[in-house]
């Protein structure tokens, strides 16, 4: 009975807790008539509006140019008028023009004619699938090219040759290359997450072997030709979907062995920009995401080497999103490709810096907002890009020669990197990797062998992939994954420095074969402390590996070669002037405070009760009658009235808006109720009263000076009380935090988890009677939460008293010997945990009467 209704409790409270997201979208009335019918954006805050219109346009393609597809497309007229440079705008594998609409709008806006496209076999155009075929796809764009340069809103080099660029992302990046490589006339490009070679994409191998003994990728192939199946006009009942015939026919055959072809592998690199780039002489701008298992960085690295071979300007953006998912920097990509666009179609600098693309630039995780709690991103930038392989350092491996064992059927498998889980891995700079133990399964039990470098002295960036030899002993072909971890000092498992594997394929390993691994190119930074280690497993979830169970040998006979980029340097946020000031004023005010209390100790306010009741001296914390209503007429809390004593784990226990955050805002004395008062041990709290100094409070998320490290923001917290530094307990403090090395690095660079463990550290210094928590357990981790359970029952058991609020039953159970439980400001239940759990079916039924009705108790 206690856990149905606990279940019930939570059920309703979690859907109390549901937000309501409103979006605003300003602007945005579309009208569309036939095929070539107006299209008119209005914009939003004065800027101009955008005309457009749909067309549909027949070209001739396939091998023999015999086949008529028709093209479903829409041009954006430049505004301003004129004549002006024209950009085609691609999509994604599975898409259509509709999905880039937003950012052709916003290229019209700047001034260029930009014409969109649903590709052959996509959307309402046409035709059949063919991965971006010469034969096929190239040709249509090249016909859309013909198309633009008879347009009199399109600026023209010479007759029949428009100024062009193209971008795109993914299946759009790759027709941008392949057509800039078929097409002298295109000026420009910015291609986007997109393949240099799609036979080694699905057949990667990183021994260097090359794709025809490579290991087959099936859970991105199996998304990327089933997405093609699509709807509409062209649409077919078979298997096969839009694609064409003989490329259905490969992906099936494929698909059921594991095994290229080499017709396939001919066929797949025909469609790759690894056959053109050499002679591409468009400027380009090549957009790589560091969350990609699908086209990972080093088919940005071979795009960029073979078009920078020709004489051609290349800027390369490592960015924290990708195919996995992670941080799409939406804004920050479209402004840099405008600004390539600006100086290479239109002979203009940039509109500001952030849009001008350096010769490498890389985004990294530079602290959470503390305001959004969103993880904030920044670029660090180079003057030359350096490839993958820049300046490397070589760290010892140790750890014995390991038997690794594929399991029948090669499952349980191991999971490295899948569809959504990319924001998982741009964590790194924020120190996820020192104390995230048990996030996610990711190897299994005897499938994969470890080697571990020593702790580092200091901390290491690696940009780059790194390398190293091993020796593998196996019967017949032996496909392994390969990847790196960040183990922090005192972890066992550590987490993925990035979740992408590199698989590899020994073959002829009977006697021993020993191979060059190259692993997963990334830009990730261990900090000082931390161990690098190198797996080796027999099973990936995103790749096929043999049914039949085995076991091979594995050891590592050479050192992990580290590349890393000096070079790359990040521009340092400004930071207010008024941040400065912020330690001398928290001085100051500290001092007002304590010199205006010490007058009124013990004196009575006019008008209301003694400032202090000798009766209640010994008791933490007595509320009577508290209430607050604020200016748009919510009652925040009603009438609230508690008592808790010493040694007691107080549970302020509600949903989300029961009023638990207010009251501890006025137990803390920062805004004032309405009526009713509180006493902490017999004094009255109002602003700055002395006796806030015996409690220690962490309400409504931490707080931090971001360029200053966590022991410096602690040690200023306490020297803005007045109190003595011996007094603080600093070192009691920072056990509880377990910041490791982190605890001198600035907060800035701080995970959400990191933050919190900080503001309860700071809360507990000075080892206050009274200690205030709203919501403790936010960002923990579930050891830490564990951890954080045992600090908060031992703090208690000296004789000291503690508040936790939560929405969370289960948490106030297993942590809290009270509980105080608040629905829509009112009071409805408080007691012993023990007894208010007891009887859980009376407290639940009454909880969710009054959430249904409104009624007080």
């Amino acid at each position: 009975m206690r856990l149905g209704g606990a279940r019930r409790l939570r059920e309703r409270w979690g859907s109390a807790r549901t937000a309501t997201r409103w979006t605003a979208a300003a602007g945005a009335a579309v009208v569309l008539a036939g095929g070539g019918g107006l299209v008119w954006g209005v914009a939003a805050g004065g800027e101009p509006a955008v005309r457009a219109q749909a067309h549909r346009i027949e070209v001739v393609d396939g091998p023999k140019n015999d086949q008529r597809v028709t093209l479903d497309t829409t041009f954006y007229r430049p505004a301003g008028g004129g004549r002006a440079p024209a950009v085609l705008l691609g999509h994604g594998f599975g898409g259509s023009k509709d999905d880039v609409r937003q950012e052709a709008e916003e290229l019209a806006r700047n001034g260029y004619g930009v014409l969109t496209w649903s590709a052959r076999g996509f959307g309402r155009s046409t035709g059949e699938i063919a991965l971006n075929s010469p034969d096929y796809e190239v040709k249509d764009v090249r016909q859309l090219i013909d198309w633009l340069a008879k347009r009199p809103d399109v600026r023209l080099d010479g007759p029949g040759d428009p100024r062009v660029g193209m971008a795109g992302e993914s299946y759009g990046g790759a027709i941008a290359l392949l057509t800039a490589g078929h097409d002298p006339r295109v000026d420009a490009i910015a291609p986007q997450i997109t393949w240099n070679d799609l036979a080694d994409a699905l057949f990667p191998n990183g021994t260097g072997q090359g794709a025809d003994k490579g290991v087959f990728k099936k859970l991105w192939a199996g998304l990327f030709f089933t997405g093609g199946a699509g709807e509409g006009p062209a649409a077919q009942s078979s298997a096969c979907g839009r694609f064409l015939p003989e490329i259905c026919s490969m992906y099936q055959e494929i698909a059921e062995t594991g095994r290229p072809t080499p017709q396939a592998i001919e066929m797949l690199r025909r469609s790759s920009p690894s056959q053109v780039a050499g002679r591409i002489k468009a400027p380009a701008l090549i957009v790589q995401g560091q969350a990609d298992s699908l086209f990972p960085l080093d088919h940005a690295d071979a795009n960029a080497r073979a078009i920078a071979g020709n004489g051609t300007p290349v800027s390369v953006v490592w960015f924290q999103g990708g195919h996995d998912g992670g941080a799409p920097e939406t804004d920050r990509i479209r402004g840099l490709v405008r600004g390539w666009f600006d100086q290479r179609l239109r002979d203009r600098e940039p509109a500001s810096d952030e849009e001008r693309a350096a010769p490498f630039t890389v985004t990294r995780a530079g602290g959470i907002d503390s305001s959004t709690q969103e993880v904030v991103v920044e670029p660090a930038k180079a003057g030359a890009y350096p490839g993958l392989n820049a300046a490397p350092r070589t760290l010892p491996l140790s750890g014995r020669e390991q038997t690794v064992h594929n399991p029948a059927g090669g499952t349980p498998a191991s999971i490295s990197a899948l569809p959504g889980l990319g924001a998982l891995g741009g964590l790194g700079d924020l120190g996820a990797g020192g104390a995230a133990e048990g996030q996610l399964p990711v190897d299994m039990p005897g499938q994969s062998a470890t080697f571990d470098t020593a702790p580092l002295r200091e901390p290491l960036r690696l940009t780059g992939a790194a390398t190293v030899r091993v020796r593998v002993t196996g019967e017949g072909d032996v496909p392994l994954f390969a990847k790196l971890y960040d183990v922090g000092p005192g972890a066992r498992q550590g987490v993925p420095a990035r979740r992408i594997a590199a698989p590899i394929r020994v073959q002829d390993a009977a006697g021993g074969r020993e191979v060059a691994v190259t692993l997963p190119a990334m830009d990730y930074r261990f900090d000082s402390g931390h161990r690098l280690r190198l797996v080796l497993s027999t099973t990936d979830m995103g790749f096929a590996t043999p049914a039949a169970p085995a076991s091979y040998k594995v050891a590592a006979v050479s050192g992990l070669s580290v590349p890393t980029v000096p070079a790359l340097r990040a521009d340092p946020a400004p930071i207010p002037s008024w941040v400065w000031g912020l330690p001398l004023v928290a001085l100051a005010i500290a001092a007002g405070l304590l010199v205006t209390g010490r007058g009124r100790r013990g004196a009575a306010a006019p008008g209301r009760k003694d400032a202090f009741d000798p009766e209640l001296a010994a008791v933490p914390l007595q509320i009577d009658g508290l209430t607050k209503a604020y200016k748009n007429g919510h009652l925040a809390v009603s009438d609230l009235s508690f008592r808790v004593e010493k040694g007691q784990v107080l549970g302020l226990l509600g949903p989300n808006g029961a009023g638990k955050t207010t009251t501890l805002r006025m137990l803390m004395g920062l805004i004032h109720p309405d009526a009713g008062e509180i006493r902490i041990f017999g004094h009255r709290v109002t602003a700055g009263a002395p006796v806030l100094s015996r409690l220690g409070s962490f309400v409504e998320g931490p707080g931090f000076l971001p360029h200053l490290s966590g022991r410096d923001n602690l040690d200023l917290y306490w020297r803005a009380t007045g109190r003595p530094a011996g007094e603080a307990h600093l070192e009691e403090a920072l056990e509880i935090a377990d910041l490791g090395s982190a605890l001198d690095r600035a907060v800035r660079t701080y995970s959400q988890g990191m933050r919190q463990r900080l503001a309860i550290a700071q809360a507990m210094l000075g080892l206050p009677d009274l200690l205030v928590l709203d919501e403790p357990t936010n960002g923990l981790d579930p050891p830490q939460i564990r951890e954080m359970r045992e600090v908060l029952v031992r703090y208690a058991a000296a004789g000291r008293t503690v508040i936790v609020s939560s929405h969370l039953l289960a948490e106030v159970e297993q942590t809290c010997t009270h509980a105080v439980v608040m629905s829509r400001g009112r009071r409805v239940a408080a007691g012993p945990v023990a007894e208010i759990v007891g009887s859980g079916r009376r407290l639940e039924d009454a909880f969710l009467e009054i959430i249904g009705t409104g009624d007080s108790t």
